[in-house]
This record gives structure tokens, C-alpha cells and sequence, in this order.
């Protein structure tokens, strides 16, 4: 079988987009097990539809992910799917659904166990921290992280260079132990060997035997514009070093947006109180207010503005992840009340208020009208 690159995931799994999440759990542990390539050896077809299921559960299987695609579809998670490469990453991936594999072995014997015995890198966690104006752009950030990678004096093997290991004499290499009880046969790991089939008698002096050292490395990542406070952004193969020369695992960048002492967000839209005086609402006036990008535009307050308008002014928010242009600048209306006046001041103001008085405004006369209608 095969897929097209926008195929719906809910439609590889073959679940309803109403399935419950152990529901999708279900379909792909028996997707898995239908198309694992032990049992349709060398089909090609099969290892595509393997490998696309796993990519679906990727999302699906997470309700965070999940409810992005839901929403957006494919656009809302461009940089949290996760393109295996090889099935030791999907049965490394997803260890917890097989129950550390025990499904699989119980199908395909010890396979399972020597795909194991070179364990993929783990995965590392950062904080990225980012301010409004770098989510406007987008921005690269260099990460500086300690992390275990590949011993270069033994290439990784963990063996003393010149040497090499010996295959253990307890399983004759095959990194497990087996012993019958009547029909039944029980493996068990190798308990000399620890399941790795060798015996490295003449370890790397370098790493210990290991194969990884650790190191302090600079990882450029790039942060992409509109991003969102609490973003999880995964960097393939930059976590350590696996064992023996397995792949390593990936870096996870959680982003932070720090708060702005201007702006506050909205979505794809920027809001900025703007402080504006009684006059200025009531005459209607043109003020500049900055932008996101350190200019400034010039917005007009229409007269009789009230306080917690909203005037906007497009193009000036934040750019869609979805690709759908960018948000607005939203003007909200602060009118400011003078504390302190002077003599000539509070005489106008006495002036127009016994003016005001015979002439109300309509929201304040149909407020007079319900309150008289009500204790009536």
C-alpha cells in the first residue's frame, strides 16, 4: 500500500477522527504488527506502510500534536513530526506501546533484542527564550549544551583500538540466554554479557569503554516566525550519541515568549493601550504608536471614542505559522482621568458637566431609563 505525503492520518490508522487516544493506540499496534518487516520480508511496500503508521501515531498518539492537526491540519505541525529513518528508530520511539517490546519478540523471536543491543542516543530537552519582536522575524539561536557523543579514539566501539571484543561464551552471541520448561522456551538477557553478545576484554582507555565522551557543543537552531509561548521544537539527531555506533537521539527545544512592556499578544494579533486624555477622545485626534518592527504609525481616535475601543491597524501583528499572513496591531483606547487641575480647569469642567446634564448622552439616558423602570 501506499500514500500520498498529505494522506490524512486519521485515514493511515484507519480510526474515526472521534476515536479515543487508546482507540488510536490500538489501530497502530495492529498496523504495526501487520506490516513489521519481519513478517513481509523484503516487501517494499510494506516497510513504506510501516513506517507511514508510525509517522501517524507520532501525532495522533499525542493529545498536544493531536489537537494542532485537528486544527490546522498539516501547516500546524511543521516541525513536530518526526520522520523515521530506519525501524530502530520507530521501535525505539515507540518502546512504551509494545511494552518494551515483548509484542514484537512474542512474534518474531529474539530479533527485537539485537536490534536493541545498540541503543539509539538519548534524547536531550533546552529552553529557548525569545521576545516578541524575534517571533515577528524569526531568529536562530545557538544552544550551548553538554552532551555525550562518539568516542573519536575508538570510533565509537567502546574497545581499546588494535583489540576487539569477544563473543561471549555464555550465549555464543546472541546476547540472551534460553532454557525450556516443558513446551514452553524462556529467554532471558544474557546475565554475563548483559545482552550485548561481546565480552570487551581490553576497553578504550579514552571513553572507558563507553564509546561516548562527553563534550560541550554549540547547536544552531532556528526558531520560526509566529511561533507560540510553550512550542516544543525538535532538532533531528542532535541529542547523544547511541551505543556502538546506534543513531543518536534528538534535541527538544521548549520556547518561551518573554513578555513585552509595550505589546501583548493575541493569536496573530499585537495589542497596545494606548493612554489618550478626555479631550482628546472627545474631539477626536491622530497620535503615533509604535509597531512591533521599532517604527511608528499614525492612528486616528474617532471622536466620541470610548474607553476599551479597539482600532486596528493590519499587517502590523505577527505572522501565521500556517502560512495565512500576517495578524493586526490592535489599538485599544485608555482614556486617563486628570487628578490634578487647575482653578481655570475645574471651572470649564463644572461648565460643561451642568451642560452635559441637560443634554445626556444616550448610553447614559437609557441607563437612567432602566434603573427608574426597575425600582418603579
Amino acid at each position: 500500500m501506499a500514500w500520498a505525503d498529505d494522506e490524512d492520518y486519521y485515514r493511515i490508522l484507519g480510526v474515526d477522527r472521534n476515536a479515543s487516544q487508546e482507540d488510536v493506540k490500538k489501530a497502530y499496534r495492529k498496523m504495526a504488527l501487520k506490516y513489521h518487516p519481519d513478517r513481509n520480508p523484503g516487501d517494499k511496500s510494506a516497510e513504506q506502510s510501516f513506517k507511514r503508521a508510525a509517522e501517524a501515531y507520532e501525532i495522533l498518539g499525542d493529545p498536544d500534536k493531536r489537537k494542532r492537526y485537528d486544527t490546522y491540519g498539516r501547516e500546524g505541525i511543521k516541525g513536530f513530526e518526526t520522520h523515521f529513518t530506519s525501524f530502530d528508530d520507530i521501535f525505539e520511539h515507540f518502546s512504551d506501546v509494545f511494552g518494551g517490546g515483548s509484542i514484537f519478540e512474542e512474534f518474531f523471536g529474539g530479533r527485537t533484542r539485537t536490534r536493541t543491543a545498540a541503543r539509539r542516543g538519548a534524547s536531550l530537552r533546552v529552553d529557548i527564550e525569545v521576545d516578541l519582536r524575534e517571533v515577528s522575524t524569526g531568529v536562530e539561536k545557538t544552544i550551548g549544551l553538554n552532551r555525550r557523543e562518539s568516542c573519536e579514539h575508538c570510533l565509537g566501539t567502546g574497545v581499546k583500538p588494535g583489540t576487539s571484543p569477544k563473543t561471549c561464551s555464555s550465549c555464543g552471541g546472541r546476547g540472551e540466554v534460553q532454557r525450556t520448561q516443558g513446551f514452553f522456551v524462556l529467554r532471558t538477557t544474557c546475565g554475563k554479557c548483559g545482552g550485548q553478545g561481546k565480552i570487551v576484554e581490553h576497553p578504550c582507555q579514552m571513553c572507558r569503554g563507553s564509546g561516548r565522551v562527553a563534550k560541550r557543543h554549540h547547536i544552531k537552531v532556528q526558531v520560526p516566525a509566529g511561533v507560540e509561548d510553550g512550542m516544543r521544537l525538535r532538532v533531528a539527531g542532535q541529542g547523544e550519541a547511541g551505543e556502538n555506533g546506534a543513531p543518536s537521539g534528538d534535541l527538544y527545544c521548549d520556547v518561551h515568549v518573554k513578555p513585552h512592556p509595550i505589546f501583548q499578544r493575541q493569536g496573530s494579533d499585537v495589542v497596545c493601550e494606548l493612554p489618550v486624555s478626555f479631550a482628546q477622545v472627545a474631539l477626536g485626534c491622530e497620535i503615533d504608536v509604535p509597531t512591533l518592527k521599532g517604527t511608528i504609525t499614525k492612528v486616528k481616535i474617532p471622536k466620541g471614542a470610548q474607553y476599551g475601543d479597539t482600532i486596528p491597524v493590519k499587517g502590523e501583528g505577527l505572522p501565521s505559522m500556517q502560512g495565512w499572513g500576517k495578524g493586526s496591531l490592535l489599538v485599544r483606547v485608555v482614556v486617563e482621568t486628570p487628578v490634578r487641575l487647575t482653578e481655570k480647569q475645574e471651572e470649564l469642567l463644572r461648565e460643561f458637566a451642568s451642560m452635559e446634564n441637560s443634554n445626556l448622552s444616550p448610553k447614559r439616558k437609557s441607563f437612567l431609563q432602566k434603573v427608574k423602570e426597575y425600582f418603579e
